[in-house]
């Protein structure tokens, strides 16, 4: 006949358990500071942002100049229309924010803005042989 095993659980091992998971589940919930409460949307049409970060503003101002430089269309009219003077100031502010940071980024996002400056100024000298698109 075989042998019938039996488990035996302590049952201070198992409300010690209990407590770790109400004690984890205690701190998540209060970590939760107040950046966190407010990146969640308050309502369905606000979309919930990513983390900042040094990369995310280059590439933010980088797409406003190519919508200022008529490159593409712009998100609310859906059409592209040059403003030129737009499109230097945040070719300017590019390259103020790179020279503000020169020795204090991390060699891939240093490389990354002395690109994008670079292309953006090539663009803005490429297109200002363009007529205005409309």
């Amino acid at each position: 006949m075989a042998e019938v095993k039996k488990i035996i659980i302590d049952e201070d091992w198992k409300s010690q358990v209990q407590a770790e998971k109400e004690e984890a589940a205690k701190a998540t919930s209060s970590s939760t500071t107040a950046a966190d409460k407010e990146a969640e949307p308050a309502e369905a049409g606000d979309p919930q942002m990513p983390p900042a970060s040094f990369e995310l503003l280059v590439t933010s101002l980088a797409t406003e100049a190519l919508m200022a430089l008529g490159q593409m269309p712009h998100p609310v009219t859906g059409k592209a229309q040059a403003q030129r003077n737009l499109a230097k100031y945040l070719i300017d502010t590019l390259d103020m924010l790179r020279e503000k940071t020169k020795g204090n980024l991390p060699p891939n996002e240093q490389q990354m803005i002395e690109s994008v400056v670079h292309q953006m100024r090539l663009l803005f000298v490429e297109t200002a042989s363009e007529p205005a698109k409309k």
